[in-house]
């Protein structure tokens, strides 16, 4: 686990890479899902729900139109800290989000695979296909001494099936 020490000075270090990071740095180790602790560099304290929270704070400012946390959710939260047996609310929003979290990759998966086969390149990979059927159908020679090719077979020939017809053709009419 990387470990990103907090000085008395509000930098932040971090000891894998031997630089000064920022938040964003920390946000994009989260988007990475890269594991790490912030700790205070004198204490040893672990800092990271702090750290943690004013990256939460951090984009809700940045961004108005991507805010979460709603100021009526904000209140509620507060509450629950009041309340003489809080509710188990951390796993819970823990397994929520992971949850939503989950469908939302695998709806994206399927959108992409949805795009990935637009009807052009569904009748493109249906026509690829079609011609890689009828190329090999073309290719593969008649078994030998079982059919003849169509260059030899006699024009007058006929086939069992087309000679009975026209039997039964010639005994049909009246005489």
């Amino acid at each position: 686990m990387r470990v990103i020490r907090k000085y008395a000075n509000r930098r932040l270090y971090d000891t894998q890479q031997s630089r000064y990071v920022t938040l964003e740095d920390l946000r994009r180790l989260i988007l990475e899902e890269e594991p790490f602790r912030v700790e205070d560099a004198k204490s040893g304290e672990d800092l990271t729900r702090t750290i943690l929270l004013s990256i939460i704070i951090e984009q809700e400012s940045a961004d108005s139109d991507a805010e979460v946390f709603s100021n009526d959710l904000l209140a509620q939260l507060i509450r629950v800290y009041d309340m003489s047996s809080p509710l188990p609310l951390a796993r819970y929003l823990e397994q929520g989000t992971q949850i939503m979290m989950e469908q939302q990759k695998r709806m994206q998966s399927q959108w992409q695979q949805a795009m990935r086969h637009t009807p052009i390149e569904f009748m493109r990979d249906l026509a690829e296909e079609n011609m890689r059927f009828w190329q090999n159908t073309m290719n593969q020679a008649p078994p030998s001494g079982k059919a003849e090719s169509g260059s030899e077979k006699k024009p007058n020939s006929q086939s069992k099936t087309d000679k009975s017809r026209s039997d039964k053709a010639n005994n049909d009419k009246p005489s």
